[in-house]
């Protein structure tokens, strides 16, 4: 087992009570919903972010939580990696060549593990679908309160529909203003065939500065960036 330090970020009001509010209405989706990925339509809406982020609210409250960097091809939760060596990964556990336990990282949040992604394979998406990646879930579930896994752009490549099927639920990250709302529908369609249960959406880099009323309340009380969570019928 490795041992690492995170590099944290430090959350303002606004934003704690944003992933609190994010984490209440998951824990209200129903007690059946234990393990959830996370995914966007397009790269840079701030996906890993917030899984981070959920995941350390959740071990904040005493939850045992394993944080899984599912995004095999181009990972970004590397950067939240500050100390202590990583050698061994995801793909290295899902290509034969390591152990889970080896794989796993302990960090210095009290409750949270994390497995990074490891090395770029040539074949993501066969890796993912195989039966290792299956049991690490089914033994994660009995080892953890809550597993969150952090997937790759649903709108860019079909990693996290077939990493779905292993999961209680799914999180849509939309960045306002940045993508269609065909777009979106299309990532919606996708998780639906999967046979995934869309748990809701986290409208993410919203600005509140405007002029309107809403702006104006919620400038004032939470600052000028505040994260949405609901399920919306998109």
């Amino acid at each position: 087992m490795q041992n690492i330090e995170l590099q944290r970020d430090d959350l303002d009001f606004r934003s704690r009570e944003a992933y609190k509010t994010l984490r209440t209405n998951i824990e209200f989706s129903g007690d059946d919903i234990k393990v959830i990925c996370l995914t966007s339509t397009t790269p840079g809406e701030g996906k890993s972010s917030i899984s981070f982020e959920l995941a350390k609210s959740y071990a904040q409250m005493g939850k045992k939580v394993l944080l899984v960097d599912a995004d095999l091809r181009k990972s970004v939760m590397r950067q939240r990696h500050r100390k202590g060596k990583v050698r061994l990964g995801l793909a290295n556990y899902l290509v034969g060549k390591a152990k889970f336990e080896d794989a796993l990282c302990t960090t210095d949040i009290r409750n949270m593990d994390m497995i990074f992604s490891g090395p770029v394979p040539p074949n993501p998406s066969e890796l993912l679908a195989n039966s290792r990646f299956k049991k690490m879930i089914a033994d994660a579930r009995e080892h953890y309160d809550m597993v969150i896994i952090d997937t790759p752009p649903l709108g860019s490549v079909i990693d996290t529909a077939v990493i779905s099927k292993v999961c209680d639920g799914a999180v849509i990250v939309i960045s306002s203003g940045a993508v269609s709302y065909r777009y979106i529908r299309k990532v919606k369609e996708q998780l639906e065939v999967a046979g995934i249960r869309i748990l809701g959406c986290v409208l993410n880099k919203v600005n509140l500065s405007g002029k309107g009323y809403y702006g104006k309340y919620y400038g004032k009380y939470y600052g000028k960036y505040y994260g949405n969570y609901g399920e919306e019928n998109i």
